[in-house]
């Protein structure tokens, strides 16, 4: 089976008006362009663009041939600002908070809903462009470095210190307590002079206090890891992982879920008490995720049902279920046929014989769990 498919970018006030629109080559909307999904979710179905099932909903195109609908979804992500302070719940979790709240009666489109699907959404995400992030909780040793040196240059910051050491920085700063905003406007206010010994933490603090001014993800971030991928560089973010993507354009694939618990840097709903209930605390030393190099194309690989794959010349796969973006222009050969595709085509493929695709530049995801 191979299904052509398109869709059209989510204007999210965070997205970027010139990334996604000059990586496919497309006419900009002059608006905000944020991600462009590819996959079956509900949320923003792909929709097919020829054979039988012209004009459908993919999902709707693969039950009518009898198949199973994709178990990822994969996005191209164009941030010019911070996205939420997030985390994402395991498959135990998701599937209980989603039965929970249908059974109150919270409609699966409401604001306030926390889980709009029964799945988890394990993700990773591959740098195109450079990319900045905060992914995983760093060591108590060097969130302990950041706001020693925080109390150094503003005496007002020593409450961050004590929670630090105490263990409790995070249930803290989105507690709402009372001292918890003069420290942020205190930690703002010290970011020129944390500069000279913490370069990285001042520009992050700078880079959200712009856009969302007060918030205590603000300090929040400062307990996370800061990345900077260079394009071909990839993270892995695990159910629990507290993350929030800063700028860049990256390739995302996760599962087939829209579920976030969010806890800050955004007007969007924010449940603390959820959040607090996924989150992973454990340090994570190098949130990175290593590549491997195949035949014609550069594989990521991570402890999930899926892995994501950069084609850049013919490269050839044992057959499985797949969704493709070609961005350079190619051919795809599935079930014998070949199919020529322009820059930016994109499509469903589902065979149990091998097929080919040849491009310099396309993206090709992959279901793992296929029986």
């Amino acid at each position: 089976m191979f299904v052509p498919i398109a869709n059209e970018p989510r204007d999210y006030a965070w997205g970027s008006s010139t990334l996604l629109a000059s990586y496919l080559g497309r006419e900009a909307s002059g608006g905000p362009e944020a991600e462009l999904w590819l996959g079956a979710h509900a949320g923003s179905p792909a929709v097919v663009t020829g054979g039988p099932h012209e004009g459908a909903a993919l999902g709707a195109a693969i039950e009518a041939e009898g198949g199973r609908q994709p178990g990822m979804l994969l996005k191209v992500l164009a941030a010019a600002e911070p996205l939420s302070l997030q985390a994402h719940p395991d498959a135990a979790r998701a599937r209980e908070g989603f039965e929970r709240e249908d059974a109150a009666g919270i409609a699966r489109d409401a604001p306030h809903r926390n889980y709009r699907d029964p799945h988890p959404k394990p993700e990773i995400i591959v740098a195109v462009t450079p990319f900045e992030a905060l992914s995983g909780f760093r060591s108590t040793a060097e969130a302990t470095a950041v706001a020693a040196a925080l109390t150094e240059a503003d005496e007002r910051a020593r409450a961050l210190l004590e929670h630090v050491a105490a263990g409790d920085a995070l249930p803290w700063l989105l507690s709402g307590a009372p001292a918890v905003a003069p420290l942020v406007d205190a930690v703002v206010a010290a970011a020129p002079l944390l500069a000279r010994s913490h370069p990285v933490e001042a520009d992050t603090i700078a880079r959200l206090a712009a856009t969302h001014p007060g918030d205590p993800g603000i300090l929040v971030a400062l307990l996370l890891n800061r990345v900077s991928l260079a394009p071909g560089e990839a993270l892995f973010l695990p159910a629990g992982n507290l993350h929030a993507y800063l700028s860049g354009l990256g390739m995302e694939l996760m599962g087939p879920s829209d579920n976030v618990l969010r806890g800050g840097l955004t007007p969007k709903h924010v449940d603390v008490a959820e959040l607090l209930a996924v989150v992973d605390p454990t340090p994570l030393d190098d949130p990175r995720l290593p590549a491997e190099q195949l035949d014609g194309a550069t594989a990521y690989r991570p402890a999930a049902p899926f892995e994501l794959r950069r084609v850049s010349g013919a490269h050839e796969v044992a057959g499985g279920r797949g969704l493709l973006l070609v961005v350079s222009g190619g051919t795809a050969t599935v079930d014998g046929e070949e199919h020529r595709l322009r820059r930016a085509d994109a499509a469903w493929i589902d065979t149990a014989t091998p097929f080919r695709v040849e491009a310099a530049e396309a993206w090709l995801a992959l279901e793992l769990d296929t029986p």
